[in-house]
């Protein structure tokens, strides 16, 4: 079934030639099917925003929208790449892991009156600044590669965009695709760090997951405020990184080669660009759409789904789990 609107999406399209000839990742469409007969009937994070969640920074679409875009700028690579050790912080008596590790010790340190939200300070901030905001059980993976992110990204922000993300939204078509002005065709131009981009065998392979999930994630912060970011969420794919496949694999929706299988249970690194690594986050985008669809397919037409609902629901269950995950040295996820 390649007929839904979720399947106009460009990026879904780019991932097309992986999934019709992959070689080291298969897709079993039978348990996408037997997994849709249940996970139909589970309740799903809505579409048009929720409450405030535990890193609440206050109504003001500015100060939302700067926080939204930092968290999805630093959003990659939270295990040790010696250790498989997952970053942990506790913050308000609660242990968050991965992702929301990171965001808990921005939301501590915002509290606190840092100016994290400014473009001025990601442009100047230093490695000893980031291993003093982010404290927890290790050090952060890649801190020296995300500083230099930041700097970039700050510089940017400060030269074109009077220091503030919020501003370069504005200056955006409120859509994901906007023939040249929407917020994902333009981020990856203006925002280097954000293209996400891999070949395979002669194709060129758009993932774009930290600017797809940042735009999302955007989307459903600012529709708390009554604030609508983007016209065409469904255009929005999963966010291919490394828990989507954990879940598929659990799910026995995804089948590994032996040697892939291997690789993954025993920590080795995936290099970034190889064949099995851009297999597995393509086919995690496949899936995720098929799995999508065969959900809608047995759902109301008011209770219909888009691949982030879906993806959000596999992260959610497994990104903190102890299951082992494919271990690739990249900012990009």
């Amino acid at each position: 079934m390649r007929e839904s609107q979720i399947w106009e999406s460009p990026v879904l399209q780019s991932v097309l030639p992986v999934v019709d000839a992959p070689q080291h990742v298969r897709i079993s469409e039978e348990a996408i099917r037997q997994v849709a007969t249940w996970m139909a009937y589970e309740e799903f994070a809505p579409i048009g925003g929720g409450p405030a969640g535990p890193f609440d920074v206050g109504p003001d679409p500015t100060r939302m929208t700067n926080l939204t875009m930092l968290v999805n700028t630093l959003n990659f690579a939270f295990t040790d790449f010696a250790t498989s050790v997952k970053f942990e912080t506790e913050y308000k008596g609660t242990t968050y892991v991965d992702s929301e590790a990171m965001v808990a010790c921005m939301h501590r340190a915002i509290t606190a009156g840092q100016p994290l939200l400014t473009g001025e300070w990601a442009a100047r901030v230093t490695r000893d600044d980031l291993a003093r905001l982010f404290r927890g059980n290790i050090e952060m993976p890649l801190l020296a590669e995300r500083v230099q992110i930041l700097n970039e990204v700050g510089a940017v922000l400060v030269d074109k965009h009077q220091g503030s993300w919020s501003h370069w939204v504005a200056s955006c078509a409120p859509a994901l695709y906007a023939g040249g002005d929407g917020l994902l065709e333009r981020l990856p131009v203006e925002f280097p760090r954000f293209r996400d981009v891999s070949r395979w065998r002669g194709h060129e392979v758009t993932i774009a997951k930290l600017a797809q999930l940042g735009l999302w994630s955007l989307h459903l912060s600012l529709a708390r405020v009554g604030v609508k970011t983007l016209t065409d969420p469904w255009r929005a794919t999963a966010f291919a990184d490394y828990i989507v496949p954990v879940a598929l694999r659990v799910m026995e929706i995804a089948h590994f080669t032996p040697a892939l299988t291997e690789a993954i249970d025993n920590g080795a690194e995936i290099p970034r660009d190889s064949e099995e690594e851009v297999e597995l986050r393509a086919l995690s985008i496949y899936a995720v759409a098929r799995l999508t669809d065969e959900i809608n397919a047995l759902r109301p037409e008011s209770a219909q789904l888009i691949s982030p609902q879906v993806d959000y629901r596999l992260w959610k269950s497994y990104h903190a789990t102890h299951h082992p995950h494919h271990l690739t040295r990249t900012v990009m996820y």
